[in-house]
């Protein structure tokens, strides 16, 4: 007697993938371990995201003894090469090469220069903490700053562009909505990671992480690239016409209602990136945390951005408004820095860390919301110059608010004195204080610029054809 025939179990991987936000937006076209693979080079970005916002800079400014407003402005530097992301995505669109390559140029070279600020950064750092090469150590880290940060902006906006190429175009919104996801992931994990590691800080292991980051960043995105887009001559023909920026640019900035929701976003961008430079030193000279433990904040923060991620798609496919979204978000920044002003008063880590987690969160929720309703305002030959215009306003307001937030602090604490010696903790805390209150007033404000757009919106069925009846995911998003 035979015994009958079990199917075979699947595959543990199998499982894994179903269990994975966004699985959905696997094909036959693209499959889910090969758009696992392209999204490697999202959790180098994110590595990198975490080494400039996080560690490095409560390395420079507690350990080398960097001024705060110097430290700011190095991690504002590139975060104004974002506004030329929209360019960026218009030549890689556009390219015209003899080999048929349109994204991998692009991708290629941004991880060339994204490995290069990276081998730069440990000497750069290491003149720092020398008076007399202080100057020489100052120019080199801008460098190192400028190239990292442009490298993972075109890395990013290329890879990203790739992704879409590659997904069929009902899989296409889900598809980079994964690749976000592993962003977070990544600058979860490397946060967690580098902070273990330099839980017992010296410069030795400093270097060897940064030095270890920049030959990771090579082989992820080395892995993410190969064999991922076919060579098509037609495609990057160099005799075909193509329409130029600026005309597409035009037919953007001529529709009604994008100049206020660019100022709501601007505003909100700056109110919850001012504290990007000082909430790791914070936690280090006011609540005396270590490296370890300061860098674990931002991985609260990556964190609270991937919660925030998840409840906008669940909010969104029921039929929120966008704008409310984003709206909600701003509530929840405001509760948040009140959590890491007070976390110093009451000298309370776990506030502060909560603080962290609950900013990540509403910096969340307002990025998706106004995300989509760009999305919503564009025609669709805008659609991606609208995303691009998102993130440039976002990216370049968060540069702005991160540079004024280092010099306010500066500025209070000189004019305060609370760097002497005898100052108290609550005297060395103002200058921080002043920079969270002012944020605070900033998301007030926001509130203010979203509110009139809030109630002209018009509400959209769930099975509207537009955007926001696609289900949830991005066909673009900027860091």
């Amino acid at each position: 007697m035979t015994r009958p025939v079990r199917p075979p179990n699947p595959h543990w991987t199998q499982l894994v993938f179903r269990l994975l936000p966004f699985a959905d937006a696997a094909s036959v076209d693209l499959p889910l371990p090969r758009l696992l693979r392209l999204s490697l080079f999202q959790v180098s970005v994110g590595m990198a995201m975490v080494l400039l916002n996080g560690t490095l800079n409560r390395v420079m400014v507690v350990e080398l003894g960097t001024p705060t407003w110097l430290v700011a402005l190095l991690i504002a530097v590139p975060l104004f090469a974002a506004p030329f992301r929209a360019l960026i995505g218009h030549k890689s669109d556009t390219h015209r090469s003899v080999l048929g390559w349109r994204r991998v140029p692009y991708i290629w070279f941004g991880t060339l220069m994204q490995f290069g600020g990276l081998a730069i950064m440990p000497f750069a750092l290491l003149l720092l903490g020398v008076p007399e090469r202080f100057e020489i150590g100052l120019a080199a880290a801008t460098i190192a700053f400028l190239l990292t940060g442009t490298g993972f902006h075109v890395t990013q906006t290329a890879g990203l562009a790739l992704a879409t190429d590659l997904a069929p175009e009902d899989k296409r919104p889900r598809a980079v909505a994964l690749l976000y996801v592993m962003l977070l992931v990544g600058m979860m994990f490397s946060a967690f990671v580098i902070g273990g590691v330099l839980h017992d800080y010296s410069a030795t292991k400093l270097v060897q992480v940064i030095q270890g980051c920049a030959l990771l960043t090579i082989i992820l995105n080395v892995t993410a690239l190969w064999k991922q887009e076919a060579r098509n001559p037609a495609a990057t023909a160099p005799d075909r016409e193509t329409a130029s920026f600026s005309q597409i640019w035009q037919a953007f900035v001529t529709d009604g209602r994008n100049a206020r929701l660019l100022t709501a976003i601007g505003i909100g961008a700056a109110g919850f990136a001012m504290q990007d430079a000082l909430l790791e030193p914070y936690g280090g000279e006011i609540l005396g945390l270590s490296v370890g433990a300061t860098t674990g904040l931002t991985g609260a923060w990556a964190l609270g951005s991937l919660v925030g991620f998840t409840l906008s798609g669940r909010a969104l496919a029921r039929g929120w408004d966008p704008l409310r979204l984003a709206g909600a978000g701003l509530v929840v920044g405001i509760n948040a820095f009140l959590l890491v002003l007070f976390a110093g008063g009451f000298n309370a880590p776990a506030m502060l860390f909560a603080g962290a987690l609950a900013i990540g969160l509403g910096l969340g929720l307002f990025s998706v919301g106004t995300l989509m309703e760009a999305m919503s305002l564009a025609k669709d030959q805008t659609a991606g110059l609208a995303l691009g215009a998102w993130g440039a306003v976002q990216a370049t307001c968060a540069g702005v608010g991160i540079a004024v937030g280092g010099l306010l602090r500066d500025g209070i604490a000189a004019f305060l004195q609370s760097g002497e010696p005898a100052a108290s903790i609550a005297m060395r805390a103002s200058g921080y204080g002043t920079v969270y209150i002012l944020e605070i007033v900033l998301l007030l404000a926001g509130l203010a610029a979203i509110g009139p757009l809030v109630s002209h919106q018009r509400h959209m069925p769930r099975d509207t054809k537009g955007p926001l009846g696609q289900p949830f995911g991005l066909t673009e998003f900027p860091t």
